[in-house]
């Protein structure tokens, strides 16, 4: 530990140095990303300099206590021992905690894809409460969401919806959302009061930048369409939809919200590339298993993560086993409890099952 310290310092005082220079200005890019990694390090270098101070104190109070007769002085240092001792243990897990290497991709903005499944009408109407939980979630962390493409169920709620969620932190909060989200109630076109169960899929890939995907043009096969909207009704009478499928992987992205047909293909230029980068990712992962066993269930899509009792008003997480009783403040975009808990579980996981760069 000491070791990994000793370097996060001296990298620590170097970026401090170039910060400092007058050309750093002269890079943006560059210079923001040095100011990134400034942050990031700063409070493991707090927490360091601190348990540091602690260590020569704590050493000091031992020498005082071979080399003193005096029996006052060696009660005092005893005691003094005693305190720094418990300063030192939890200055350790605190540093244990600061040293978990970060997801790379925490800090991105974030495509949030959620899709009817399991149930017919009642999936999308379920889709369409995740869609407004979800957006009630950004709105409170002050984060944007913008609608990238929709597709309505003819009956009311949501076949599909894909939106684009900037701010702060949004991967990383909102990665733990991946999966099968499950409900249970009783449908407003249930007569006999029986209990249905249906199901939606949550997708949260990180967006990637443009220079880190790159796409060769003769890639991608690019079809135009008319917009239509449910019912088969027209959205608007100029072909401006847009489907791109990714040959070589089979991806395919449509895009028909936008009027303008460069919009619409735009935006779902940035969907195929977010999914490209989270294929990516998942394949890295596949392939190093103390980083899969890190984390909080399997990441797979197919997983049932969630269940939403509407009787009961219960909610459970099955990757941790939390259920708590607020059912309704939880669809209201009140998220934190459950996000927060998952984020714990994960630190948890990888303390006990450190990778190998950090054994």
């Amino acid at each position: 530990m000491l070791d990994r310290l000793a370097a996060i310092e001296t990298r620590f005082t170097e970026i401090e140095r170039l910060l400092s220079d007058p050309a750093a200005t002269a890079d943006i890019a560059q210079y923001q990303k040095l100011a990134k990694e400034h942050r990031q390090l700063a409070p493991i270098v707090e927490t360091g300099r601190r348990y540091a101070d602690v260590l020569a104190q704590l050493a000091e109070a031992r020498r005082i206590l071979e080399e003193e007769q005096d029996r006052d002085l060696i009660a005092l240092a005893k005691e003094e021992i005693a305190v720094l001792e418990d300063r030192v243990a939890t200055l350790e897990e605190t540093l244990r905690e600061q040293l978990i290497p970060k997801d790379p991709n925490d800090d991105r903005n974030t495509i949030l894809e959620i899709r009817g499944g399991t149930g017919g009408d009642e999936a999308a109407l379920f889709a369409a409460d995740l869609f407004r939980m979800y957006s009630r979630y950004a709105e409170s962390k002050g984060w944007s969401l913008e609608v990238m493409s929709t597709s309505e169920a003819s009956a009311g709620g949501l076949k599909e919806v894909i939106a684009q969620i900037s701010g702060e932190g949004a991967y990383g909060r909102l990665k733990y959302e991946s999966g099968v989200h499950r409900v249970q109630r009783v449908p407003a076109t249930e007569a006999q009061g029986r209990i249905h169960t249906s199901t939606a899929s949550v997708a949260v890939l990180p967006e990637a930048d443009d220079v880190e995907v790159e796409i060769d043009p003769a890639d991608l096969r690019i079809d135009v369409f008319r917009s239509s909207g449910p019912g088969g009704q027209s959205v608007n009478t100029a072909d401006s939809a847009i489907r791109i499928t990714h040959l070589p992987t089979g991806l395919v992205v449509q895009c028909q919200d936008e009027r303008s047909q460069l919009k619409n293909k735009a935006k779902a230029m940035k969907v195929l590339r977010a999914r490209l980068l989270d294929r990516a990712i998942t394949q890295q992962q596949s392939e190093e298993a103390a980083a899969r066993r890190a984390q909080v269930g399997t990441g797979e899509r197919s997983e049932k993560i969630r269940t939403y009792n509407f009787p009961q008003s219960r909610v459970t997480d099955h990757r941790i086993k939390l259920t708590v009783h607020n059912l309704s403040e939880i669809l209201d975009g009140n998220l934190d409890e459950l996000i927060e808990a998952l984020r714990m579980a994960d630190r948890a996981n990888q303390l006990q099952h450190p990778s190998a760069e950090d054994d």
